[in-house]
Order: structure tokens, then sequence, then C-alpha cells
């Protein structure tokens, strides 16, 4: 159709994008301190020290805004407890770090945390052993998400449990591990949880290279996790994705393993979730029960919208732009954060329901739309 871009010049735009992307993100995580070292504090083109952890949080919660759109833009699942995956794989990188205080603790223990030196604990529990270790926990960090998502899936997907049903038994699921993680006697730090962290493989974590290191190793991930999620999108496991999330039953009677195709799904979304918590424990400095907030998966469902749901560019897209509003309007307007999130949801399903990335589309699908009555004309 005239008019219409060529299809085959997608992937070429698609590298275009992510190799500008990568470029500007580590000018942009290198321009910090290189700024900050020529200019002087008072300046007005200083930046704060804050700003690169900020940005690598901003890109976790993109890479968790993917994982949820790779489940629900593709294959229609709708899970409200993508967080409970995010904050599994957060705990397992903090509890590397918290074995890696040692003596320098405030109860200068070498063995216990801090937190578990006060509440008497004789001993190591058993889970925590091999925390000391990086390879073992990072193993930690994809599996301990990915059984949960399998075992969950597999019992959820085999029950052929779906719709508004499988999102509301997935936010209990992660409700009653935010009440189980809250228990001090779970031996995971209970309401405080786990922080003061020092270093990560040795580099301790308040210096600015650390800093700089894990906003790098961000990007790269943010960007590997696009890769993955194009892969799979793009794959004949894609479209028989987005044939499930259209006429499930349909493709059940084609003879496609619809349990296998969605359980697969599923568990590489929670893989990339734990991923993506693993990298903003060290950044942030902390990692609690809230994290497990069933508010949280939910506000993770509304950046996904408002990007753009099924497209990848964005969830990513809206992942930043709806953490950046909330950081500015809880220093600003505290008060009306939430009324602003709600109405933000509200006014993406009414007005634009496509998301930000189907405004941009928007002309193509209405040349398209306008073409049919024409070409009926012309047959009549």
């Amino acid at each position: 159709m005239p008019g219409q871009p060529d299809g085959r010049s997608r992937p070429r735009w698609n590298a275009v994008f992510w190799t500008g992307f990568i470029l500007c993100g580590v000018v942009l995580g290198l321009a910090v301190p290189v700024l900050n070292r020529w200019v002087a504090p008072s300046s007005p083109f200083a930046l704060p020290d804050y700003l690169v952890p900020l940005l690598g949080k901003y890109l976790c919660y993109a890479m968790l805004a993917l994982s949820l759109d790779l489940i629900w833009g593709y294959a229609g699942i709708l899970s409200l407890g993508q967080g409970a995956f995010f904050a599994l794989g957060g705990y397992c990188m903090g509890m590397y770090l918290m074995r890696q205080i040692g003596t320098r603790g405030v109860y200068q223990n070498p063995v216990l945390p801090d937190f578990m030196v006060f509440l008497q604990y004789k001993q190591l529990p058993w889970f925590w052993w091999g925390f000391d270790h990086f390879a073992f926990a990072m193993a930690m960090v994809l599996l301990v998400p990915g059984l949960l998502a399998f075992v969950f899936g597999w019992l959820a997907f085999r029950s052929r449990v779906t719709g508004v049903y499988l999102s509301i038994i997935t936010q209990a699921m992660t409700y009653a591990l935010l009440l189980a993680f809250f228990r001090n006697d779970m031996g995971f730090g209970g309401n405080n949880g786990l922080t003061d962290f020092k270093d990560i493989l040795g580099w301790d974590l308040h210096r600015p290279e650390t800093r700089i290191g894990l906003y790098l190793a961000s990007v790269a991930a943010l960007g590997l996790t696009y890769l993955v999620c194009r892969l799979i999108a793009g794959s004949k496991l894609g479209r028989v994705l987005l044939a499930l999330r259209n006429a499930e039953s349909r493709v059940r009677f084609l003879g496609y393993s619809t349990v296998r195709a969605k359980l697969f799904v599923f568990t590489v979304a929670a893989l990339l979730a734990g991923v993506a918590g693993a990298l903003y424990v060290p950044q942030v400095g902390i990692i609690n029960p809230s994290e497990f907030s069933p508010g949280n998966s939910i506000e993770v469902a509304i950046w996904v919208s408002v990007g753009g749901r099924g497209t990848l560019l964005g969830a990513i897209l809206g992942a930043v732009l709806v953490n950046f509003a909330k950081t500015w309007l809880t220093g600003a307007a505290p008060e009306i954060w939430l009324f602003f999130l709600g109405g933000l949801f509200v006014l993406t399903t009414l007005a634009f329901p496509r998301g930000i990335i189907g405004l941009f589309r928007m002309p193509r699908w209405t040349r398209r739309a306008a073409s049919v009555p024409l070409a009926a004309e012309k047959q009549a």
C-alpha cells in the first residue's frame, strides 16, 4: 500500500534506536562525575550525586515493565504479582551484600548479619548458606523467581485459570509473600528488611565509580532484556502467544500446547524481573517487604498501559516517564501523587488505549482505516 513504511526497515531502525540509547546512556552516566569534577558544587551546572543511581533505578523499572509487557501485551496474561519476582531477585542480591559486611557491622559478627544478632539468632539459617559467594547469589537471583513462577504457572495454567481470576491469584500470591517477609522469624530482616550494604565484589557502593559501574550494567541489562523480549515476540512462539491473547480456545483446538507456551513466557518474565530486582538493590541501598506490595505490581501495569501495551518500547517509555513524574511530584506535591497516578490510568484507558506509542502510530492506523470504505466503494 502506498504511504506504508517498508517492514524490512524495522530491524534497521531498531538497531539505530538501541545504538543511540546505549550511547546516550553511557555518555549520560559518565557525564555526571566528569562535569562535577570541573564544576563547582554551587554552580547551576553541577549535577546532584544521586542522579546516577536514580537513573539506574529507572532502568531497572524499565526492565520490570518489559517483563510484564512480554506476558500481558503478547500473551494476554495480566499478572498483578510481577513485583514479587522483582522483590525475590532483590532479596537474593541483598543477602549476598549482607554477607559481605562481615565484621564491619554494628555487632562486628563475622557470620551473622546485625539484625540476626539483635534478634538473638544462634546460627546462620540454612537458606543463607552459600550467599557469601557472588556466583551462587546470581544463580539464586534466577532460580528463586524462576522456580516460583514455574510452579505457580504450571498449577494455574494447567487448571485453565485465565483472565481476572489469574490476576487475582497472582495478587494474592504477592500479598502472601508480603505478610511472610514481614515476620521477624522468617530470617529476612522483618519490617526493616536488608540494608547498610558496604560493597559489591570488593567495590565500595558509596564511591562514584561503583555507582557508574552499576548504572552501566543496568544499561546493558536493559538492552539484553529488550533483545530477549524482541526475539520471543518475533519468533513462531510470539505468533502463538498473540493467538493465545486473542483466541486461546482456537489455538488449543489447532493442537498447540497452550500450557507450555504460557508457562515458558511466564517463567522467562519472572527471570527478567528477578535480574531487574538484583540490579535495583545495590543502587537504592535497601530491600524490604514493601517491595512485595500489590500496589507496586499494579503500578507496573500502569507503566505498561501508559507507554503502550504490546510494543516493548512503550513499556520502557512508560516506566521512565511515570517514575520521573513520581520523583518530581512526591517532592513538589506528595499529597496528589496517587490521584495523579489514578487519573493517568483512567485517561490512558479512555483517551488513548494504545498508549503513548500508539499516538505516534495513529496517523498510519487512520489512513489504513480510511482506506477500507474507499476500497469497498471502488468494488461496488
